[in-house]
């Protein structure tokens, strides 16, 4: 199976959830009625809509004949869109250091035309040299054996491997100054790190911009966040916001268009690509 087939298997998976969330709708049936149906709770019908969950054939063609679908045609490209997004990913094989929440995320990474990031803590994932993402690992997972951050780092290299690919998306970060003050590792690290990023931001596919102190308060106030969109023109943008024991990820419009108008507001007030990496090869100097 290829990166390629697996990622398309999130997409699809989310597709299909928002088609039956539409039919539901439009029906004006409950979650908790849909759920009764197919012997299964509410937030089982909200994980399937979310695209958060496989989904069985039988419970998409129970919920199709609630739903009053009874053409032939289209009961038949639903079910096969639910067959397609089972398929499993090439992470599946990191499932025992990869949380289930993070899963999702890099199905939708994977099939993205499009990532927006803002980071403030450390250097985004894609961006990291091996030896700044195992000094990272190690210190967000005190206790962790050396097997398990070696697979962690792994597992992070590997997803690097989607910006240089044959279809790359389009990659723009905004990093925060902190995050490229806030050491990991010793000094040898950081100056390869900051090296990396500069190197790196030559690719035409990435645009790295850095947010400097010396400007103040900014736009990217309510800390990190990644966008996601996708070639698929009835798949909204994706907000993907991590925290301690989970994520969120946001569609609704109107949650899209507030990010959507904050990283334009970063874009516009931060040094512009040339000029960032002037300020690394400044804080290279100084490392």
């Amino acid at each position: 199976m290829t990166a390629g087939e697996s990622s398309g298997s999130v997409v699809r998976r989310i597709l299909l959830g928002s088609q039956l969330r539409r039919l539901r709708e439009s029906r004006g049936i409950t979650r908790e009625a849909a759920g009764y149906s197919i012997r299964a709770s509410e937030s089982k019908i909200s994980r399937m809509e979310l695209g958060r969950v496989s989904f069985k054939s039988r419970d998409v063609e129970d919920l199709l004949t609630l739903y009053g679908v009874t053409d032939e045609v289209e009961r038949g490209a639903l079910l096969s869109l639910a067959k397609e997004a089972n398929l499993t990913g090439w992470w599946h094989s990191y499932s025992d250091v990869l949380p289930g929440w993070f899963q999702t995320y890099i199905g939708l990474e994977g099939a993205a035309s499009l990532i927006r990031v803002y980071e403030v803590q450390f250097v985004n994932g894609l961006l990291q040299t091996e030896a700044y993402a195992h000094a990272v690992v190690a210190r967000g997972m005190k206790g962790a054996s050396r097997a398990e951050i070696e697979r962690r780092v792994a597992l992070r290299l590997e997803r690097q491997k989607l910006l240089i690919s044959e279809h790359a998306p389009r990659f723009h970060c905004v990093l925060d100054e902190a995050a490229l003050r806030r050491p990991y590792g010793d000094r040898e690290v950081m100056r390869g790190q900051l090296q990396h990023l500069i190197d790196i931001s030559e690719r035409p596919n990435v645009t790295l911009q850095v947010m400097p102190f010396s400007f103040g308060g900014h736009a990217g106030e309510s800390g990190a966040f990644t966008m996601l969109r996708f070639p698929e023109s009835d798949l909204s943008d994706v907000v993907y916001v991590e925290q301690l024991t989970g994520a969120l990820y946001l569609d609704k419009a109107e949650e899209v268009a507030q990010y959507e108008r904050v990283v334009a507001q970063l874009h516009k007030d931060s040094p512009d690509p040339a000029d960032s990496r002037d300020l690394l090869r400044g804080l290279l100097q100084l490392t």
